[in-house]
């Protein structure tokens, strides 16, 4: 009996020690997974990369256990990767369809989607084009190949944007519906690409998420828009043309908006659903609002001022 108690001990301390060298590798190891302690992958829009170096900077500043590794990415590799359950978590440029969503419920998986902000496709040119002002209608042309010179410049128009599976690709071939897109219109590889190929070409048209050159208290936002000018649109017959401010998003008078979403299918104790907890509150918001794009949950104050 006595040599039995001896091994029960014995055994006992060897699974702690064991435990205790797994521990000390891994932090993580033997953690239950919090809204604030964890280690996650998420995938992310390009478009919205600025925006989320700045997000997870701040939540993993406050929750020194919480561990979030962004993968950058188009939005249809975001998608597809949601649905092989490579992460718990994306962030896109729409809510999921009725019938995307009953399809996982199928599964037994049940997806929770929020609406983070309202966003915006920028059009940018060279500073040497004098071309600087296009309406909804020119666009159009321009992309479907109708309408291929500058005005002022009288040479072809090039138009770049990131990649034929990113948001803002998607974006234009919805504008255009069956229209099939021309030749004069290539990818690159990424929004950052974008800027820099137009600082390059006077006769590009750049097409980006805003949210790449929305933040003027940024510096790398600031050596970005150092080198390129951004395009006033105008809806229709209109004369009036509008540049992606914060307050033309806001009111849709800037005509390219669209929004930023993000899906989930995680615990609601999750360190997912912690991060998005953090970007639907006040501080998430605050961020959002600050990087000039239009928060879904905190007011925006509108103010008009006269002069006499």
């Amino acid at each position: 009996m006595h040599m039995k108690n001896t091994t029960l001990l014995i055994g006992i301390i060897i699974t702690l020690l064991i435990a205790s060298c797994n521990s000390s590798e891994n932090p993580l190891a033997y953690q239950t997974e919090t809204h604030s302690r964890g280690d996650i992958k998420l995938y992310i829009e390009e478009s919205f990369k600025p925006l989320f170096k700045t997000s997870i900077y701040t939540f993993e500043s406050q929750y020194q256990k919480a561990h979030i590794n962004p993968v950058y990415c188009t939005e249809q590799d975001a998608i597809q990767s949601f649905i092989e359950n490579k992460t718990k978590s994306i962030f896109i440029t729409r809510d999921f369809t009725k019938k995307e969503k009953q399809k996982l419920l199928l599964s037994q998986v049940e997806v929770r989607s929020d609406k983070l902000a309202e966003d915006a496709i920028a059009l940018i040119v060279h500073p040497s084009n004098p071309d600087t002002l296009i309406s909804i209608e020119k666009l159009k042309k321009i992309l479907t190949g109708k309408d291929i010179k500058w005005n002022k410049l009288k040479t072809k128009i090039n138009v770049v944007f990131d990649n034929q599976n990113s948001a803002n690709f998607i974006y234009l071939k919805n504008m255009i519906g069956d229209s099939p897109i021309q030749s004069n219109v290539f990818a690159v590889n990424s929004n950052e690409e974008v800027i820099n190929y137009v600082k390059k070409h006077p006769d590009a048209l750049g097409i980006i998420g805003v949210n790449w050159i929305s933040d003027e208290d940024d510096a790398e936002v600031l050596d970005f828009l150092d080198g390129i000018n951004v395009v006033g649109i105008s809806k229709g017959d209109s004369k009036d043309y509008f540049k992606p401010y914060q307050s033309y998003i806001y009111t849709k008078e800037y005509p390219l908006t669209r929004e930023l979403w993000s899906i989930n299918k995680a615990s609601k104790l999750s360190l997912n659903s912690g991060f998005i907890n953090f970007l639907t509150g006040e501080k998430g918001q605050l961020i959002i609002q600050k990087s000039c794009l239009v928060p879904s949950n905190s007011p925006i104050r509108m103010m008009q001022i006269k002069i006499e």
